[in-house]
């Protein structure tokens, strides 16, 4: 069975948990690198955002100025045009006053640098005056859709029309144009005003954008007419299926959105704005990677520095943690051998029961304990007999294989936790037992005497003819006014009777009664 083990300096339910560092090493160094992390992914989406809003704010701007642009253009154009409409209905366009327009028509153009060229067209379509000194001889421009639009309505407002080839020069152009009516309002021909597409192709270029950034002047129903990047299989191209015109309702005046391309699958910001004043729409399409290209720089460099100092963290945190593992495996052992020097400082090496130093505490404890509780404590004292005989037979070695067997007979007969059994010296051997009185002590003394005998271990040297042993013992209830050595030597007595009344018995003295053997022998 346990042998108890009696610490002097052990406090019940005094003791502490131990800190588990290893752990808590562990969970701080993981909640630091996760902190780092953490922070580094709040300071990169906060910066990432700002770069967008920028961005977003940069691209209204931009296209503010190119709504403005565009607006001045058509509007300094639609001006001219309107002048001369007026003057040409009133005077009309006869033969004598031809000279005198086509001077006009030149200076006009030469006044503003966006114009290409003025054209005057008759209800025929046929050429009548330009702006260049030669008039073109070709065929007219009946088949134009600017010419057949002022045909079939008869509003005087002026039209934008899709981007064409100018028959004078071949040039791109954006057609402006008015209705010009007789005096009775029937269609007298076409005044038409050609903007250079690359006028806006300068505009353009004006502003400092990346490669795959764009600039979009289109007509409100998606016709293209004028784009950065100049791309002419391009030109005239609806974009009204474009994601950008699915997505924002162009009946707005201004929008922002970001998508997709379909055309190249670029992520771009794109925002628009519509000419109050004409049916015109300005688009300005900035592509997500050239706005987040600095945001990248930084968010590697920043992830940089941060994985840097994990990886410290991390190397720090290891040798800290191997020095925390070595510490306890080191504190584990120390334990182990504190625990080996009290077993051997404790118990006894050959039979293992405990020694009397731990039979001292214990007596110290119970003692105490007794007196508190007003429990009784009793002493067994066993003593093998004649066992200078055996040992003078068998050896020293048989007389240590003996004692071996009587500790086994001790520890098998002592079934409680508190039991403490002893070798108190030589071939003499205690039981101390807390909580118990006379009666219990002489029965578990009777239970020892018999289990020796039952063990048949061959005596010559006893009359018996195998080996006994004899017990004393010896129970009361301590007080603070008992001795310890008076208890032992009580015990040592009633071994003394049983030992002097014949060996191989029990015999037990008590305060009230004096001694009183009980004799128990197999003979």
């Amino acid at each position: 069975m346990p042998i108890p083990h009696f610490d002097p300096f052990h406090v019940p339910g005094g003791a502490l948990k131990r800190l588990p560092l290893l752990k808590a090493a562990v969970a701080f160094i993981a909640a630091v690198c996760l902190c780092l992390c953490g922070l580094l992914f709040l300071q990169l989406e906060q910066s990432r955002r700002y770069d967008l809003e920028s961005a977003r704010t940069a691209s209204a701007n931009l296209t503010r100025a190119m709504a403005q642009q565009a607006q001045d253009t058509f509007q300094q154009t639609d001006l001219v045009l309107t002048s001369l409409a007026d003057w040409i209905e009133s005077d009309g366009f006869g033969p004598a006053l031809q000279p005198r327009l086509q001077k006009t028509f030149a200076r006009r153009v030469q006044a503003l640098e966006q114009l290409h060229g003025l054209f005057l067209f008759d209800k025929h379509g046929h050429w009548v005056i330009t702006s260049f000194e030669q008039l073109h001889r070709g065929p007219g421009v009946a088949d134009r859709d600017y010419f057949t639009f002022h045909q079939q309505n008869t509003a005087l407002t002026t039209h934008i029309g899709p981007a064409i080839r100018s028959r004078q020069n071949g040039d791109w152009i954006i057609p402006v144009s008015r209705r010009l009516n007789d005096q009775d309002g029937n269609f007298q021909g076409v005044l038409l005003a050609g903007i250079k597409m690359s006028y806006f192709d300068r505009f353009f270029e004006s502003f400092s954008l990346a490669d795959q950034d764009e600039m979009v002047l289109a007509l409100s129903d998606g016709t293209l007419l004028a784009r950065r990047p100049f791309d002419e299989a391009k030109i005239g191209r609806s974009l009204a299926e474009e994601p950008v015109f699915q997505h924002e309702p162009y009946g707005e005046s201004v929008g922002t959105a970001t998508i997709r391309s379909a055309a190249d699958g670029v992520l771009r910001l794109y925002d628009h704005q519509h000419l109050q004043a004409y049916p015109l729409v300005v688009t300005a399409a900035m592509s997500e990677q050239a706005i987040l290209a600095g945001w990248h720089d930084r968010a590697f460099k920043s992830s940089l520095i941060v994985a840097v100092v994990v990886l410290g963290i991390c190397l720090f945190g290891w040798v800290f943690v191997r020095q925390v593992r070595n510490s306890e495996r080191i504190e584990a052992d120390l334990r182990k051998a504190q625990e080996a020097l009290e077993l051997i400082a404790t118990h006894d090496s050959l039979t293992g029961l405990a020694n009397r130093r731990l039979f001292e505490r214990a007596l110290d404890i119970e003692f105490g304990r007794g007196a508190r509780q007003r429990s009784p404590l009793s002493l067994i004292m066993l003593d093998i007999d004649f066992f200078k005989r055996y040992n003078d037979t068998y050896g020293h070695v048989a007389g240590d294989h003996c004692l071996a067997e009587m500790a086994k007979v001790l520890k098998g007969c002592c079934h409680r936790k508190a039991d403490l059994a002893v070798r108190y010296g030589g071939e003499e051997f205690a039981v101390l037992l807390p909580d118990t009185n006379l009666q219990g002590a002489l029965a578990l003394a009777e239970q020892i005497r018999r289990s020796v005998i039952d063990q048949h271990i061959t005596h010559a040297g006893s009359p018996t003819g195998y080996l006994t042993v004899s017990l004393g013992c010896y129970a009361f209830v301590p007080s603070s006014l008992d001795s310890i050595e008076v208890f032992l030597q009580r015990a040592d007595a009633a071994l003394y009777q049983a030992k002097h009344s014949g060996r191989n018995r029990v015999a037990a003295l008590s305060m009230e009664d004096g001694f009183d053997t009980l004799a128990r022998s197999d003979r």
